[in-house]
């Protein structure tokens, strides 16, 4: 399963980034292979319109099956992240990607259709 993670920074010990737009860091963790890759999201702050849709494009791009982030994507984003059948879990602010990580695998998050 490849579990997305949006985050303050770029390791397990790193917060989950509550905003989905305009998160720091796109953090994939393929728990198959346990391979943990950093794709650096800081760019988006120079853009004034259209964070969500165009971070959801970037997600796309990476293939997940799920994200774990914190208030969820906005609308445009949320639709064409379900376009492409990933699930989006939400609730996870505050905590740090490994706490995020066992949350979801304990089923603590809520899943938004």
């Amino acid at each position: 399963m490849r579990i997305l993670f949006t985050a303050y920074g770029n390791n397990w010990d790193a917060k989950i980034d509550p905003r989905f737009g305009r998160t720091q860091y796109i953090i994939m963790y393929d728990t198959e292979e346990e391979t943990f890759d950093v794709y650096d999201n800081r760019e988006i702050n120079d853009r004034e319109h259209g964070a969500g849709s165009y971070t959801a494009q970037r997600v796309c791009e990476l293939n997940p099956d799920v994200i774990v982030t914190g208030n969820g994507p906005g609308n445009n984003a949320a639709n064409v992240l379900k376009l492409q059948n990933i699930k989006i879990y939400v609730d996870a602010s505050d905590l740090t990607i490994k706490e995020a990580y066992k949350a979801f695998l304990d089923n603590k998050f809520r899943q938004i259709d």
